[in-house]
């Protein structure tokens, strides 16, 4: 037989290795999780007529936040303020689970969508943009003159 070059669960040693890494470098994150930086988080989803994004953008300023459709790629940009006192942004972190500063998302939108017929909306902290499909071509007859 051969000799597992892993023993046990394979996870389980990718959890280990990254308890280790961030014990060395101060962060915390999980290996299954996604990316840092990914903010604000998103749900893409669609209807025959209609791709509908939400970000969930509580806190935001809606005024400050830009959202773009060029080349098929809608792009969410802006920046979330620290809102810290004066003496807390002085003071040492130890965890930081919300995210401040920059943010852009670029999400690819898929070929069917009509860029010209995009409408955003915010509310309750959350930010809902829907992008309307192109209407489909519809068989049509064609007249002998």
């Amino acid at each position: 037989m051969y000799r597992s070059l892993f023993p046990g669960d394979l996870f389980a040693e990718f959890d280990r290795l990254q308890r280790v890494a961030e014990r060395l470098s101060g962060s915390a994150g999980s290996l299954r999780g996604y990316e840092r930086g990914g903010f604000p988080q998103i749900n893409v989803g669609g209807t025959q007529e209609a791709i509908d994004v939400v970000a969930f953008a509580a806190g935001l300023d809606p005024a400050k936040i830009e959202v773009n459709v060029e080349r098929g790629v809608l792009t969410l940009s802006g920046e979330r303020p620290t809102d810290l006192p004066a003496d807390l942004k002085q003071a040492a972190t130890h965890q930081n689970e919300r995210y401040t500063g920059k943010f852009s998302r670029a999400i690819s939108l898929p070929d069917d969508v009509d860029p010209e017929r995009i409408t955003a909306k915010y509310a309750d902290g959350l930010l809902l943009i829907k992008i309307q499909r192109k209407q489909a071509m519809q068989p049509r007859r064609v007249a002998i003159q």
